[in-house]
């Protein structure tokens, strides 16, 4: 791993073993992955990757624990939402301070859509309400909500092609 510099910032050049040992850590099975049948299927010696491993860890992977929320009946919603200029700050903090919010993100891209808004929500009584609550709020133009319903499928959270890049 070494450090690059391109104009005024600082980036970071992995070796190929880092990218190797990525390629592992990041697929949707990995938590199940011992140090050592990763040591065995690199090839490399378990100490070496043993430090490899925390370094990664420690640096550059952000370890999370989620909390399986449809088991207990409960879902996750997401609101996208349209603010009127220079309120958007406002409102994002507004939001921030409701229980069933637990991420707020500006966004850009789509030209009708300031805020991306994740929610946890008990039934369709709970999103409704919230739904009109977003609505009424000072500098709200529009509201559209999202939820997914099943998973297709889950892949590498990060392309090989790009951990390739880095």
């Amino acid at each position: 791993m070494e450090k690059c510099s391109h104009e005024t910032k600082q980036y970071y050049r992995l070796s190929e073993l880092d990218r190797k040992l990525l390629k592992i850590l990041l697929t949707p099975k990995a938590q199940s992955k011992s140090t050592l049948s990763i040591s065995e299927e690199l090839g490399v010696p378990l100490s070496t990757i043993r430090r490899r491993r925390k370094l990664l860890e420690s640096k550059f992977l952000k370890m999370v624990y989620v909390l399986d929320i449809e088991k207990f009946g409960w879902r996750r919603v997401d609101f996208f939402i349209s603010i009127k200029k220079g309120l958007v700050d406002s409102v994002a903090q507004k939001l921030l301070e409701h229980n069933n919010v637990t991420y707020v993100g500006k966004s850009i891209g789509e030209h009708t859509i300031d805020l991306r808004v994740e929610t946890i929500l008990k039934d369709n009584v709970l999103l409704l309400d919230l739904l009109e609550e977003i609505k009424g709020m000072d500098g709200v133009n529009e509201v559209v909500w999202s939820e997914i319903i099943s998973v297709v499928g889950r892949k590498i959270s990060i392309p090989t092609s790009i951990i390739d890049e880095i």
